[in-house]
């Protein structure tokens, strides 16, 4: 075999390893926020303590994270129409979770996601400098977030991210 030869096998045999090497990395990382049906083990563990904490069905609503210049705003719907049931426990928590927010009480989220969540911290440091407004809308209801202190902004959208990638099929970004 020629000098040649070998070189070329050799270098596709390196392409062929890196290859490998790339597509095992991309499948082991995979994004926090599966699509579809498969959840991370993390994402089931959030789903199971929220159980807990949220009275509405994970699998018959849809919490969404819009990010803001002065804070974000997060929508709570159920998924079928009309679903008066979903609706009602829905907005019985939003309207508990804006009160306690606004308090500086996050042990909520804190259970569901856990002490160490991006944004937690500051949050419950400088409730006092934002604001949580609760409204009802027609499937279910939202809470908007306000500061202008820029430090917050960031704490909200760090935590918006976090419950989009620990709520997986269950969250979705923007409105």
């Amino acid at each position: 075999m020629s000098n040649g030869r070998r070189r070329a096998l050799g270098a596709g045999a390196a392409v062929a390893v890196i290859g490998v090497a790339v597509a095992v990395a991309l499948v082991a990382g995979g994004s926090q926020q599966d699509s579809g049906d498969r959840q991370t083990d993390r994402q089931k563990a959030v789903a199971e303590r929220g159980q807990s904490v949220m009275p509405f069905d994970l699998e018959q609503t849809t919490h969404r994270f819009t990010p803001t210049a002065t804070g974000g705003i997060q929508d709570v719907v159920a998924d079928q129409r009309g679903d008066a049931e979903q609706v009602d426990l829905i907005r019985a928590h939003l309207r508990k979770e804006a009160q306690a927010f606004s308090r500086g009480d996050f042990s909520d989220p804190s259970r569901i996601h856990g002490a160490d969540m991006p944004g937690l911290a500051e949050l419950q440091d400088g409730y006092d400098r934002f604001e949580v407004r609760y409204e009802e809308r027609a499937d279910g209801a939202t809470l908007t977030y306000a500061t202008d202190d820029s430090a917050l902004v960031d704490a909200l959208h760090s935590w918006f991210e976090a419950q989009l990638g620990d709520h997986g099929a269950h969250a979705k970004p923007g409105h």
